[in-house]
């Protein structure tokens, strides 16, 4: 049996290396996760930017990838702590975004100033207790390559949005965006779509 598998079944235990790597009241990573563990679990490629003015709560139990020259703008939060981040290669993250994952961005997306993604929901089946309290529902983000997320745009977990497809300012995305398609409102719908053969965009 491994070291994993055993912290895993032993309760005291699992608790007592759960809080060196995180206080139980405030999930983010401890300084010497920060600096010295994230460093060797992690993958950053060449020429990515991270803003010193970001607060990246990126965990080792789960993956955390930036792909070559990404950019995270200031003031943006990324938290891997409920599944998965990864952004490809020439990603820009714009400021004040928050990714909180499992999300998985595709080589030249992009998100806009103050865009919320989450591929969880705080569950809430049993009125009786606190939805803090109960198991989240995860259900991953997927952004296909070159799609490009508005500002103050929030995608709700689950969503698929197809490659270079444009959302909106402002839109809320709470279904699957067909690839090549202009999405906008509240909740966003399609109302343009890329016509291959005559080489532009028509109304839906």
């Amino acid at each position: 049996m491994g070291i994993t598998e055993k912290i895993k079944q032993n309760p005291q235990l699992k608790k007592f290396v759960l809080w060196t790597i995180t206080p139980n009241r405030n999930p983010r990573p401890r300084w010497w996760v920060r600096c010295f563990l994230n460093p060797l679990k992690h993958k950053k490629g060449k020429g990515a930017l991270i803003r010193r003015r970001s607060r990246i709560d990126v965990f080792p139990w789960n993956r955390f990838e930036i792909g070559t020259l990404t950019t995270i703008e200031d003031f943006c939060t990324v938290n891997n702590g409920s599944g998965d981040v990864i952004l490809g290669d020439r990603v820009r993250i714009g400021i004040g975004s928050v990714i909180i994952g499992p999300v998985t961005m595709g080589n030249g997306s992009g998100l806009g100033q103050h865009v919320f993604v989450a591929g969880f929901n705080h569950g809430y089946e049993d009125g009786n207790i606190n939805s803090s309290k109960q198991p989240l529902v995860i259900r991953p983000v997927i952004i296909e390559e070159e799609a490009h997320i508005g500002a103050n745009s929030v995608v709700v977990a689950g969503v698929r949005i197809g490659k270079r497809s444009q959302i909106g300012a402002g839109s809320v995305v709470t279904k699957d965006i067909p690839p090549f398609s202009v999405a906008v409102g509240n909740p966003a719908r399609v109302i343009k779509q890329y016509n291959h053969e005559k080489g532009l965009w028509e109304k839906v």
